[in-house]
């Protein structure tokens, strides 16, 4: 038979345990990294996305670019640029996107961004209500990160 006040000592260590894990967790946010060079990258991008400055979102990717999005792939920055990257403006123009997480992990000369976000909107008609997500590597190329492959999804 087990002791009742081995059993309290058990449950309040789990809980205890159960406490940290989710402090840790709340401390550690869902926006890590964001103010590192890379991260600047990634933002800048978005940026020159929703405001349709091609040039400089051009800049910002890697010639050796690839793009996963909607089961499709393009193969270079110029093909993006001149396939998706102007409907994908045209659609961040339409839409209001909001950004729900955002971590970025830098290693040597590469790094990783993932996040999440809501967008809602109307577009061509439809109306436009969910969450994304969106996976970006970049690489360190002459002093300058990179986006070196984008993956959309939602």
């Amino acid at each position: 038979m087990i002791n009742n006040k081995l059993i309290v000592v058990m449950l309040t260590a789990l809980s205890l345990t159960a406490f940290a894990h989710e402090n840790k967790e709340s401390e550690q946010g869902l926006f890590i990294g964001v103010d590192t060079p890379p991260a600047i990258v990634v933002l800048a991008f978005h940026t020159a996305l929703e405001t349709g400055d091609v040039e400089k979102a051009r800049a910002l990717l890697a010639d050796k670019l690839t793009v996963f999005e909607g089961g499709g792939v393009e193969r270079s920055a110029d093909e993006y640029a001149q396939h998706h990257m102007l409907s994908d403006m045209k659609y961040l123009a339409a839409v209001e996107t909001k950004s729900i997480e955002h971590q970025v992990t830098m290693f040597e000369n590469t790094a990783i961004s993932i996040s999440r976000t809501h967008t809602v909107g109307n577009y061509n008609g439809k109306d436009r209500d969910y969450e994304g997500m969106e996976t970006i590597a970049l690489v360190k190329q002459d002093g300058q990160w990179k986006i070196k492959h984008i993956h959309w999804s939602h």
